[in-house]
Parts: structure tokens; sequence; C-alpha cells
């Protein structure tokens, strides 16, 4: 029995497009509130989208290996039949939220890193029967509700506009809202703390000589035939200083890209900078953005080129790129189409606000009789954040980071009604809980790399982040 009579939705266009983050700020007391948001217009995107107050809601906090993590979510959308409308942007309502890193563990039997003091879910979810799309390109913005009424609702969609445009429209009373004071709360079962460079309280789940000998024992992993290349990660934590949407503010600013975001629910927020896709679907036509390869950028022109072609013809950077680009080709394989796999863009230097990436793109045609829960069981954790063998890499970061990542390297995604997806690569990422924030950074390791290279280049990962969490100790 289908939950919707398959109508199209109602739209309402806003004659004056609202500023995103005073948007956002009008809705942050709803539940569920999510902002997908392309903070850097290039071909990678030109639109964010705001939803809060889902109609249904799922979470999943502990998995068993061989768990369909999917399988009630699946049945539930399935059920939700309903039109999308030409010309709009591409997410007009359906499923979106949060996948953690090791949500993986539903797939594959992994060990579990030593310490988890945030306890984030594995999997938190809605179905939004609305959306505030905005198209940054032609600068407008819409309210689209569709009639899905779920658990959560019974409201119609008009009034359901009504309500989201009358909080829009009070947007500027609400950016004025003061921040409260925030106590951290204590952290059982916590992981080592270590002074880190940065803001004053900035701790490391490493000390620096750690992680040299972590990164040292991935490269003896190699040498020994174990692996090709893995990912390793060092935790910053710090006392929550401020608002989240303060510090998302900042990050933002600081370090604009075009997969940001901000999802908050119960006493846990994220807050994201990321430049990486994860998954992209169109008309069953799947794209994914590896990123492997990084270079701090120089604030002199000259300099910042030389880092560009320096980083171009980088062996050890082109060697982590192709490598996870043949691990995604063959992710992408069980699910698409036999001989639809290609590569267009190989290691493809991008510019961020702190740093340059090598970027390739892999794209593959979506199996007919696979949809795209099939797809994120293929496909995650996303192999440019593991490492090749994917397994073995994960197992291998299980052992050397003492703590979970939690929402860190997994991914933020919207799944639309009419089967469009997108989805981030959650990297440059802040987790807050028990008021505390905190951020993972980290890189691919390979034969060629060295130990103290990979952990300056940690640094420089983090360098935004840190400028926000420094504006928010001046503030």
């Amino acid at each position: 029995m289908t939950r919707s009579t398959g109508r199209p939705p109602q739209v309402q266009a806003l004659d004056i497009v609202p500023d995103v983050f005073d948007a956002l700020r009008a809705v942050s007391d709803l539940p569920g509130v999510l902002l997908l948001e392309s903070a850097k217009l290039d071909e990678t995107g030109r639109h964010s989208f705001l939803m809060a107050d889902p109609v249904e809601w799922f979470e999943i906090n502990s998995i068993d290996y061989g768990t369909d993590p999917f399988n009630d979510i699946r049945t539930r959308f399935s059920e939700y039949v309903t039109q999308t409308v030409d010309g709009l942007p591409p997410f007009q309502g359906g499923a979106a939220g949060l996948l953690s890193y090791e949500l993986g563990g539903a797939w594959e039997r992994l060990p579990k890193s030593r310490f988890d003091e945030f306890g984030m879910p594995l999997l938190a979810v809605g179905i939004y029967d609305r959306v505030l799309a905005w198209d940054h390109a032609e600068d407008r913005a819409w309210i689209i509700a569709h009639n899905v009424p779920g658990p959560l609702t019974t409201v119609s969609p008009t009034e359901r506009i009504s309500e989201f445009q009358q909080r829009i429209q009070k947007s500027a009373d609400a950016s004025s809202r003061k921040s409260r004071a925030i106590t951290p709360q204590s952290l059982s079962d916590s992981a080592p703390q270590f002074a880190a460079p940065g803001p004053d309280g900035l701790t490391s789940d490493f000390t620096k000589s750690g992680y040299l000998q972590a990164v040292q024992q991935v490269i003896d992993y190699i040498y020994q035939g174990d692996i090709f290349q893995a990912n390793l990660s060092q935790r910053l934590l710090i006392p929550q200083r401020e608002s989240s949407l303060d510090l998302y503010q900042k990050l933002r600013s600081r370090n604009s890209a075009p997969f940001a975001g901000y999802f908050a629910h119960d006493d846990w927020r994220i807050m994201s900078a990321s430049p990486e896709r994860f998954l992209r679907v169109h008309d069953g036509s799947v794209e994914t953005r590896p990123i492997k390869g990084t270079r701090q950028r120089r604030s002199i022109p000259e300099a910042d080129l030389f880092s560009r072609d320096e980083l171009r013809e980088s062996e050890k950077d082109r060697a982590e790129n192709v490598m996870i680009v043949d691990l995604l080709r063959n992710d992408l394989s069980r699910v698409c189409e036999a001989g639809s796999i290609r590569v267009p863009k190989l290691c493809s230097v991008e510019m961020y606000e702190t740093v340059q990436h090598l970027v390739s793109v892999v794209e593959g045609q979506l199996r007919s009789d696979a949809d795209v829960w099939d797809l994120f069981a293929a496909t995650f954790p996303g192999g440019s954040i593991t490492g090749a063998p994917k397994v073995r890499a994960m197992e291998v970061i299980a052992e050397l980071e003492p703590t979970v990542r939690g929402p860190y390297c997994g991914s933020l995604f919207y799944a639309g009604y009419d089967g469009r997806v997108d989805s981030s690569i959650l990297i440059r990422t802040f987790t807050q809980r028990k008021g505390w924030i905190q951020c993972s950074v980290g890189g691919g390791i390979v034969a060629q790399s060295d130990p103290r290279d990979e952990y300056e280049e940690t640094l420089h990962k983090a360098e935004g982040m840190l400028r926000a969490l420094n504006d928010a100790a001046a503030g």
C-alpha cells in the first residue's frame, strides 16, 4: 500500500532569496535539521538544500555483520510514491541523513577501535516531505512540499510550506540570537589525549612520534605484501566554546566547499566543509570523485602554481590516486552494467581554500535491478578514505587508530523520490556532542610515503578547521 497519491509536489517560489545561513538558523530548533550546501560554485554543484522535521526517522546505533542496515528504509521509502517537477533543483524531498564510517561493519567482519566517547549513530536518516532548495547560479529559491504524511506528521503540504516560509521570513530576527554558555561533560572511557598544534586546549589521540610510528607501521605492512595503501588519521579534540551554528558559520567562511553540510538531531551536531563527492546518481548514471594527493595553498601566486605543478607531477600522489580509482572501479562493478565503468578524469588538480587536491572521476551505469541502497552497500565506506585492498586496509585502520571515526569518513547524502542521489565524504568535518568538538585529519599512506611529510599533511588539511576554532577561541 502506497502512502501518497503520486501527485506532484506543491511549490512556492520565494520572491526574496534567503541567505542560506540565516535560513538554517531560523529552523535550527526543529528536529533533524539538515543543510546540504554548495558553498563553492563549480562543476560539482550549484544547489543547496535545507530540510527539517522529517515525517519519518530511522536510527541505528549498533550493527552486526550480515545485517542489512537499509532494510527498513528501503521498505518504507518504496511506499512513498510521488512525482517531481522538471526545472527545479535536483533534490525535491526524500531520504537524507548520515551514514557513519563504522556502518561498514554490516558488510565486512571488522575489528572495532578501542574508544568511542561520542557514541554517534551509525545511521541517522529522515524521510523529508519538504525542502528549501536554492539555485545559486540563477539566484533563485523554492519551498517544495509533498503529500507524504508519515508517523511524525499529519499536516498538509500547504501548511508545511506556510510554516517553513514564516520561519524563513523571520530569519533576520533569528540570526541575532545569542549563544548560550557550554560546559563540556566528562568523557567516559576516554582515549588518550596529547597536546596538539592549534588553539589552546586542542588535543590529539596520537603524539607526533606516535603518529610517525603508526605511519611507519602502515609502510611496513605494505612492504610485507599485506596492503598497497591505507588511510591513517589522527583525531583532534577540543572543548566546545560556542554554539555549533556559530562554528559552522566560521567553518564555511574559512573553508568554503562544494559539499558543505550541517546536521543536527537530539544532542549531537555535524558541521562539514567537505571538498569530496562520494556518489552521485542521475538517470541511472553513477559518478564518484575520489580525492588523493594534497598540497598546501601558497599566498604568493607563483608559489601556488609551483605547488600545483609539483602535485600534478608527483609519482607518489598519482600512485595513491590511481590505486583508489582501481578500487572504486571494482566497487562500482558490483552494481553497474558490465562494460559501463569508465574514468573520464584522472589525477586532475583542483583548488580549494587552503589546499590543492588531485581529483579523479569514475562513472558507471547502475543496473536496472539495483537501487541506491544496493549502491551504498557495494561501495561504503569510500575507497579514498580506507585503502587497498579495502577490507585489509580497514583492519589496519582499526588496529592503529585508537578512536572510532564515527561520522568522519562517512557520508551525508540525499536520495530523492525520483532516484537522484548525491553524497559527500565527510572530511574537513566537526562532530559535536557532550560539550566537545572532535575532528579528524588523515591521508593515504603508500610505499613512498615519508612519515614526517604525512604528519605535516594532516595539519595542512586541518588548517581551515583550525582557523575556525581559533576564531571561536578569539570570540
